[in-house]
């Protein structure tokens, strides 16, 4: 059993201890005491390191803990194991991890005190954190609420308090513990009793302040953005710095961005409103001059191959439907970067777009398919792309 001194003092930078245990190669070691706390309970373990080597994981072992280092600790005759060691955490990391996780204990706390909404899931990551409510929804008007007493919460400072309680007789726990015999108790004053057995701020001050970035539906439950402390402050500059240059741009004030963006965006909507009309226009006198230069098979139908005009396949499609609209018509477009092909077929003309297609790309190891009125496919390079159009051209009756 590896003793956790973080249990009983979170804020523990360095500490001294005994190597008892290690693997083969040296890279897992098993201390009898420490600091580092291992991944646990959607809190990321600790960095820093042993005698100088870094640590880069700490493993839960079922009471003992392994710290993963990238080299072996120097050995000391005839063993490693039984040797004296210092252990040192990487302590802004620690300290960001102990706001992030009070946070949460305080902003689970509130949803619940507010609206009854249960967390069943949280996830501390890197850059933000997440819980996870047991409602199918949270307002903007719910969310605000909550930021802002979380954030009277915090101002107030309320004490948060470690204790280890006999689980069967411990009670006003906000959850239930499974576990029994002695648990460790997270209480957040006159607020929160939670079983927990993370790293945690003296009090709630000292969680700084709590920004609820968004929600996001997560099948039946809602998942809840947030960031606390440092991670705030530092989010709100890349924001304000992010907003300061797109005023700059706009030559505007900060607090006239919003309107002005709305507005030209509304305007860049209209505009591409006006322009796929015109491209629709456009495709329909440039599809009559084609299918008119087209000369008939014996069968009446008309094949069109396009191969200058349209640059992407959306485009083409535009184009080719409109031609379609014409009779007994056949539509063959080409687009060499990258090598792919669509085919659009009149009602009348006899021609099936996807069977066509699929025959035609099998022969040169090409991937698509589609309806009998339009296919569209893609070839490894451009000589079998016109292998595909040869082969589909000799097909048009």
């Amino acid at each position: 059993m590896t003793k956790r001194l973080y249990y009983t003092d979170a804020y523990l930078t360095s500490f001294a201890a005994t190597v008892v245990d290690r693997n083969n190669d040296g890279t897992r070691v098993y201390l009898d005491q420490t600091v580092f706390y291992p991944t646990s309970g959607g809190q990321p373990n600790d960095l820093g390191t042993i005698d100088g080597v870094d640590v880069v994981d700490v493993i839960d072992e079922e009471g003992r803990i392994a710290h993963v280092v990238t080299a072996p600790l120097v050995p000391r005759p005839p063993s490693v194991v039984g040797s004296p060691v210092i252990g040192t955490i990487n302590w802004p990391r620690r300290y960001d991890h102990m706001q992030q996780h009070t946070g949460q204990h305080l902003v689970s706390a509130v949803f619940e005190d507010l609206f009854g909404y249960k967390t069943v899931s949280v996830h501390f990551g890197a850059d933000y954190s997440t819980l996870d409510l047991d409602t199918e929804s949270v307002s903007r008007e719910q969310l605000v609420r909550v930021e802002h007493r979380a954030n009277e919460v915090v101002i107030e400072n309320r004490p948060v308090a470690v204790t280890f309680e006999d689980a069967a007789t411990a009670v006003g726990l906000r959850k239930p513990s499974d576990r029994t015999g002695a648990i460790r108790i997270v209480g957040i004053q006159d607020l929160d009793r939670s079983a927990c057995g993370g790293t945690h701020v003296r009090s709630t001050g000292e969680i700084g302040a709590v920004a609820l970035r968004g929600v996001e539906k997560i099948r039946k439950a809602t998942r809840v953005e947030f960031l606390c402390g440092h991670r705030t402050t530092d989010r709100a500059r890349r924001d304000f710095e992010t907003l300061t240059r797109i005023a700059a741009s706009l030559s505007a004030s900060i607090e006239d961005v919003d309107e002005i963006v709305g507005a030209q965006s509304e305007r860049l909507r209209e505009s591409e409103s006006v322009r796929k009309r015109l491209e629709k226009e456009l495709a329909s006198y440039r599809a009559r001059e084609l299918y008119e230069a087209a000369s008939p098979t014996a069968g009446g139908v008309r094949t069109v191959v396009v191969r200058s005009g349209p640059r992407t396949m959306e485009d083409i499609r535009t184009l080719a439907l409109a031609i379609i609209s014409f009779p007994k018509s056949v539509v063959i477009a080409p687009l060499t970067e990258p090598p792919s092909i669509l085919v659009a077929t009149s009602e009348d003309s006899g021609a099936d777009a996807g069977k066509w297609m699929k025959e035609a790309l099998a022969a040169v190891g090409g991937r698509g398919g589609g309806s009998p009125r339009i296919a569209q496919g893609s070839v490894p390079n451009v000589d079998g792309l016109e292998r595909v159009v040869e082969q589909i051209v000799s097909r048009v009756g």
